[in-house]
């Protein structure tokens, strides 16, 4: 019987972080669950393709843009189940078997709890408010993983090709069909570090409003 995951990293000059999320992955093939690795490339001009093709990735290039990267990612994967990860989130160890219980289990797409690779309170409290938002409203960030069955996404539609919000898109399809995995999804800080923690975070709730709202996400895509 075939491994039943495949795991989809869309990437753009992500050659600093991807190592460290590559090697959280080695456990899943040691244990038969990994079927394949699937780099889903937006035009890097970093070693970002080499990177992934030494560890024998499946490597897809297109225009840059998270939907469209995920989505094309997506379509080149054969496993019955698809996680889809950033490149600079890194899962915790013991991560397989969870999510070969998961997947095992039940039908319901997961999602994982989300850190960051950062100490002190604005850290805690921003991961804390992401996994409340997770648990109350159903609606995961890219950056807590989605691991979703073949079927499922396939009947939903899929990621949209948006630069932006696909994300809380694929979350609203999946309402009521989502469960919390209780691996740790620990993510780089870089972006809030140089904005600051409070200032992006509320950037980002303003943008969540909007987008709920019926703000065109090309649009809000430009002021990310």
């Amino acid at each position: 019987m075939r491994a039943p995951l495949s795991i989809i990293i869309p990437t753009l000059n992500a050659e600093t972080d991807l190592p460290v999320t590559l090697a959280a992955l080695i456990e899943g093939l040691q244990d038969g669950l990994v079927r394949e690795l699937v780099v889903s490339d937006g035009g890097s001009s970093d070693q970002s393709c080499a990177l992934a093709e030494a560890v024998g990735a499946l490597v897809v290039t297109g225009a840059a843009g998270r939907g469209g990267q995920l989505r094309r990612g997506a379509d080149a994967a054969s496993g019955e189940w698809l996680l889809f990860l950033h490149a600079d989130t890194v899962l915790s160890q013991g991560w397989s078997a969870l999510v070969g219980a998961h997947i095992s289990g039940q039908d319901a797409a997961g999602y994982f709890r989300l850190k960051f690779a950062a100490s002190g309170f604005a850290p805690w409290w921003v991961a804390g408010w992401a996994n409340l938002r997770a648990r109350l409203f159903g609606l995961p960030y890219g950056d807590q993983g989605l691991l979703i069955s073949r079927k499922i996404y396939d009947a939903i539609g899929g990621y949209a090709d948006v630069p932006l919000m696909e994300d809380v898109a694929i979350a609203r399809a999946l309402r009521g069909q989502l469960r919390a995995v209780p691996v740790l999804a620990t993510s780089s800080a870089a972006r809030y570090q140089a904005a600051g923690w409070f200032g992006q975070g509320a950037r980002n709730l303003w943008r969540l409003l909007r987008y709920l709202a019926g703000a065109d996400p090309e649009r809000l895509g430009r002021g990310y």
